[in-house]
């Protein structure tokens, strides 16, 4: 049954795929081909648009659960290409607003209390809307300004019902497509419902809210709105309202007395900041959420999508983008077999001159013009001839690259915030890959290798013992062999264990010496 409750499903997607001229998608995944046959055949109408962008508007029509999955796609150029990827980017989350009634209930029931105890006062008319939530203005009861989250009415029922839809595409792809695999379309799937259930969530937005403000308490040029966390719980977000001019007005920058120079290079410290040194990175930046205060600092609002990346993971992007901006191809390539995202099977050899073949026709722009995002867009999209697994945290990572470059150009177009940020990759390469931070991470290894050892020295202890009271029938030379080893070391007493201790003492010292 929900087979055919889905298979119903499809055919009303393809139909609104077909008047929008965007069935390849469906074409290319080959999901019920004779539906989608039927389908265009009763309303295909041609479009002089590009794909992405018919694509987009298909998309759109179709709902929250949808503009969501596009924008999600919009990560994925090796499953879609680069041209129809970049022309989802600019799927618009907006839709109409729900009424004010609405949102007023909303808040009411979720904070237990009237509005009027909650605000002094609250804006009816919504600022913003988009698939899962829209935002009031309001006044707090001791007068600050304040930005109002509010859950779309039945949001969760209806992402519920779609996201089972694209699960069983997905196995259904996976099932019948083996050449698809690698690209884990049930991954894909996978990812966005856990963003979806977060920022379904706002309590997740508030906290992520909350760790982003913390990472910068020290930097004043970068702003986080305040959470207010007694209005705050799990279908209302209530944080400080952020003042300023969008980061891609630059006359009104200008007329600031601002110099969009010097808010590019905040900008690219800041996004320096998030991806390498903290690991976590808003990965929403397009223009309707960052600011620029009157006094040149840059603001950000809605946490909703956000990125992480492991410290190795940042270790191997660091080398990576050095290696490009320096036109080493060679190590480029290396670090790929490196981080495991390439198989150990692959050349080396081939894959550099593939890392080159993409590099060149980018880096050969003038500085100005250099798109490392679209490198590597372009870099993800050979990976089939080399058996390298999708890395979601890099694509959403390369989706957010693409944006922040293109505000780039807008501030300075005769900049580039990668060779503006170079030289703070290269400190941060220093102190994680130099000499005294292969020093530091010996000491921590080794500080938790002796922490363990009194507990294997137990262990050790107890196996022999187990081993003598249950009588084991081993070889007698092995027990003996064994009760000599114990009796030479003194196991079974503290001078054993101390024996032990100083053993891993001396291989800490060891480690030490290998670091140096």
């Amino acid at each position: 049954m929900d087979s055919i409750r889905h298979i119903a499903r499809v055919f009303s997607i393809a139909r609104t795929l077909a008047r929008h001229d965007a069935l390849f998608i469906l074409e290319t995944a080959k999901i019920e081909p004779l539906i989608v046959t039927l389908a265009g055949l009763l309303g295909r109408k041609k479009s002089s648009l590009p794909p992405g962008r018919r694509l987009a508007g298909a998309l759109q029509e179709m709902g929250p659960s949808f503009i969501k999955l596009g924008q999600m796609l919009a990560t994925r150029p090796d499953l879609l290409g680069e041209e129809i990827a970049s022309d989802l980017s600019h799927l618009q989350d907006k839709l109409p607003p729900f009424s004010a009634k609405l949102a007023i209930e909303a808040i009411e029931k979720e904070l237990d209390k009237p509005l009027g105890e909650l605000f002094k006062s609250f804006d009816e008319t919504p600022v913003a809307a988009a698939s899962i939530a829209q935002v009031h203005f309001a006044l707090t009861t001791d007068g600050r300004e304040v930005a109002v989250k509010v859950l779309r009415p039945g949001i969760e029922k209806s992402f519920k019902r779609d996201l089972e839809l694209f699960f069983w595409a997905a196995k259904l792809i996976e099932r019948t497509r083996p050449e698809l695999r690698r690209l884990k379309p049930l991954e894909v799937v996978k990812t966005l419902a856990r963003s979806v259930e977060m920022e379904m969530d706002l309590r997740f937005e508030a906290a992520a809210a909350s760790e982003l403000q913390d990472n910068f308490t020290d930097t004043e040029y970068f702003i986080v709105p305040d959470v207010d966390w007694t209005t705050t719980a799990k279908r209302v977000l209530t944080t400080s309202r952020v003042h300023g001019m969008s980061i891609v007005d630059v006359e009104a920058i200008r007329k600031a007395g601002l110099d969009p120079l010097d808010i590019l290079e905040k900008s690219s410290g800041a996004f320096f900041m998030q991806v390498f040194r903290d690991g976590f990175f808003h990965a929403d930046m397009h223009p309707g959420n960052v600011f620029i205060t009157p006094e040149g600092a840059i603001a950000v609002v809605d946490f909703g999508i956000m990125g992480r990346l492991d410290k190795p993971t940042r270790m191997h992007l660091a080398e990576l983008l050095m290696a490009f901006l320096t036109k080493n191809y060679r190590r480029a390539a290396e670090v790929h077999f490196e981080a495991g995202w390439i198989p150990y099977g692959q050349s080396v050899d081939e894959f550099t001159q593939a890392c080159r073949s993409i590099a060149e026709p980018v880096l050969d722009k003038p500085q100005n013009e250099i798109s490392i995002a679209t490198l590597l867009g372009q870099l993800f999209q050979i990976t089939e001839t080399f058996q390298m697994e999708t890395q979601p945290q890099l694509l959403l990572l390369q989706k957010t690259m693409l944006v922040a470059e293109g505000a780039g150009r807008k501030l300075a177009p005769e900049a580039n915030m990668w060779f503006i940020a170079r030289p703070l990759i290269e400190g941060w390469m220093r102190e994680n890959l130099g000499p005294e931070a292969r020093v530091k991470e010996a000491a921590i290894e080794a500080g938790a290798m002796l922490k363990r050892l009194p507990r294997l020295v137990h262990g050790l202890e107890q196996a022999l013992t187990d081993f003598e009271r249950e009588g084991l029938k081993l070889h007698p030379d092995t027990l003996k062999a064994m009760r000599g080893q114990r009796a030479g070391m003194g196991i079974g007493g503290g001078k054993g264990t101390l024996a032990l201790v100083l053993a891993g003492a001396m291989a800490v010292l060891a480690i030490f010496a290998l670091a140096l």
